[in-house]
């Protein structure tokens, strides 16, 4: 009898030591696996996402409150770790420009698109109609002046072309800001397709690896649904980024060094809408002139090329 006693409490205890048992009260259920463990929600554009942040890359620190929308459109940084300076991008888009009442507007500096290759299956690069016009026109005026080139590259041979063709059409100009890969997609362009996120970013690097050999500033000009999608920016973290991500404040994940804030700026000088843009200036620091710059501020002859469809950009 003593022996059953026992073997009853020795089977009790067992029970209770089991996971579902009632002795010792119901057991937590596993938790629900975090579907966005490791991921990050942000501003994409239109709307917000998940997307996994890229590794090795340096986060902006920027908040709402380091910024100040003006009443005429301007962006002001309020924040203490960078000195700013107000920039515009042109193109022929926005047609005649009076330099001197935009630098009179303070207008530090301008990326003026050189060229461009277009949308077609032939893909024929050629230059802005008002590049030189351009140039000479902001150098005079005392602005600080870069380049981008509106690229529909396949690949790294085809990166490798335009960057021999800018550098072609730059030279003797006094560039003191970045020369800026600017590729972007275009619905209708028979050449989109091809381009997938290892050829786009292959592109970028040849075109700046060749810009940083002949002693200028390379860069990469995207916007955020591509740089969040598209480019493998941990492969572009030693180039200069200017981000498109027009609003009231800059809340572009990545740390960058140029942000355009609108593409409907009012400039005075400026008949037509233009981009607005701010360079970050760590505190201390300040833009410096390219080697190969003159300071003169004009060109030697080049022969123009051949006129094609000129596209958007």
């Amino acid at each position: 009898m003593k022996k059953q006693s026992i073997f009853a409490l020795l089977l009790a205890a067992a029970i209770c030591l089991l996971p579902l048992s009632g002795c010792g009260g119901e057991s937590e259920p596993s938790a629900t696996p975090d579907p966005h463990e490791g991921m990050v929600y942000i501003n994409i554009g239109d709307y917000y996402d998940w997307i996994y942040p890229a590794e090795g890359l340096e986060l902006s620190n920027f908040t709402e409150e380091d910024f100040t929308l003006r009443d005429d459109g301007i962006v002001e940084y309020n924040g203490e770790e960078y000195e700013t300076r107000l920039g515009i991008d042109v193109s022929f888009y926005q047609g005649e420009i009076d330099w001197q009442a935009v630098a009179d507007a303070g207008v530090e500096f301008a990326m003026i698109r050189c060229g461009y290759r277009g949308y077609g299956a032939e893909g024929n690069m050629a230059e802005d109609t008002m590049f030189r016009q351009n140039m000479e026109g902001a150098l005079a005026a005392g602005l600080d002046v870069g380049v981008y080139f509106f690229s529909q590259s396949l690949g790294a041979i085809e990166a490798a072309e335009e960057a021999l063709y800018v550098l072609d059409l730059i030279e003797g100009y006094d560039i003191t800001m970045p020369v800026a890969f600017d590729w972007e997609p275009v619905a209708e362009a028979e050449r989109y397709e091809e381009v997938d996120s290892e050829a786009l970013t292959s592109s970028a690097l040849v075109f700046c690896e060749m810009i940083k050999d002949a002693g200028y500033t390379p860069c990469v000009y995207t916007y955020r649904h591509l740089a969040y999608y598209e480019y493998d920016l941990s492969r572009l973290a030693d180039y200069t980024l200017w981000i498109g991500a027009p609003g009231a404040w800059d809340d572009f994940y990545y740390k960058h060094d140029i942000w355009q804030f609108s593409f409907t700026g009012q400039i005075p000088g400026i008949d037509a809408d233009v981009d607005l843009d701010l360079q970050f200036l760590p505190v201390g620091t300040e833009a410096s002139p390219s080697p190969s710059a003159e300071p003169s501020g004009t060109a030697s002859p080049s022969p123009s090329p051949s006129p094609s469809p000129s596209p958007e950009g």
